[in-house]
């Protein structure tokens, strides 16, 4: 199901059909230097992956991660939305995209869609963003998008230190 649309995006609700795109995504360098793994390793995998977060996500928020798909091939580049942490106030905006898609455009695009669309249709209050310390491209896409660095946390005891943003 089709969400939003930009000049160039297509931003969709993820499905366990995904599985082979999530599955080659969530084991990026990129992912797995800056967000993390998370154990996907079979297309059983991904399929958990999908059901147990984005896909729950709609269901219990409505709203979650998107697909985010180049409109004129209909190719799917990455994935933007937004995450409900329990630690946190507000939710946070989250993207990843395919290295082949970085470093052109699509990530602001994405993201700043998803954040008027967070206020104007979900009636989203205050939007929040997190990155490990040295990931240097989110941290200047999150000041692109208007975003200002609010402190340091951790989410658990001995756990790494992120950068918390606020928009």
């Amino acid at each position: 199901m089709t969400v939003l649309e930009t000049k160039r995006l297509r931003l969709s609700q993820l499905s366990v059909d995904q599985a082979p795109f999530i599955l080659e995504l969530l084991n990026t360098p990129s992912w797995l230097a800056y967000i993390g793994d998370r154990g996907v390793r079979t297309l059983d995998d991904a399929r958990n992956y999908l059901l147990n977060g984005p896909i729950a996500s709609y269901n219990r928020f409505g709203f979650g991660l998107y697909l985010v798909t180049l409109i004129d091939t209909d190719v799917p580049i990455g994935l933007c939305g937004l995450l409900q942490r329990e630690t946190l106030d507000h939710p946070d905006i989250g993207f990843a995209f395919l290295p082949d898609y970085m470093h052109k455009g699509y990530g602001f695009e994405a993201a700043s869609a998803v954040m008027t669309y967070a206020r104007t249709t979900l009636g989203v209050g205050g939007i929040m963003a997190i990155t490990v310390t040295h990931n240097e491209n989110s941290i200047k896409l999150l000041k692109k998008l208007g975003f200002h660095f609010e402190r340091l946390i951790t989410f658990a005891p001995g756990t790494e230190e992120l950068m918390l943003f606020v928009n």
